[in-house]
C-alpha cells in the first residue's frame, strides 16, 4: 500500500514562492510517475505538472516559466516549486503517483494567495 502526504501549503502574497512536498510511504518505486493537482472552490481538478520516471517534466500552460516539479527517488519524495505566485493559484494542491492502473493520492494542501 502506498501512502502520500503532501506538505508545505499556507499563505503568500501575490509574487511570493512556495515549494510543496509529497512525501510517499509504503511500496512505492522509482517507477511511479509523479503529477500535481489543484482544484479551486467551484472549478475543477486541474492537472499543474508531472515528472516522468526518468525525470521528463511537463507543466500546465498557466503556471509555465513559474512552476517546477522535481522529485527525489531515494527519499521518495516529489516536489512543486512554486514562484511569482497569483491569486489565481489559490486552491487544494494534491499530489498523485501512478504505475500502470495504480494509482494513489494525496489528501491536499492548502495554498492561499493573497495580499
Amino acid at each position: 500500500q502506498v501512502q502520500l502526504v503532501e506538505s508545505g501549503g499556507g499563505w503568500v502574497q501575490p509574487g511570493g514562492s512556495l515549494r510543496l512536498s509529497c512525501a510517499a510511504s509504503g511500496d512505492i518505486l522509482s517507477s511511479f510517475h509523479i503529477g500535481w493537482y489543484r482544484q479551486a472552490p467551484g472549478k475543477q481538478r486541474e492537472l499543474v505538472a508531472t515528472i516522468t520516471p526518468g525525470g521528463t517534466t511537463n507543466v500546465a500552460n498557466s503556471v509555465k516559466g513559474r512552476f517546477t516539479i522535481s522529485r527525489d527517488n531515494v527519499r521518495k519524495t516529489g516536489y512543486l516549486q512554486m514562484n511569482s505566485l497569483r491569486l489565481e493559484d489559490t486552491a487544494v494542491y494534491l499530489c498523485a503517483a501512478w504505475f500502470q492502473r495504480d494509482v494513489y493520492w494525496g489528501q491536499g494542501t492548502q495554498v492561499t494567495v493573497s495580499s
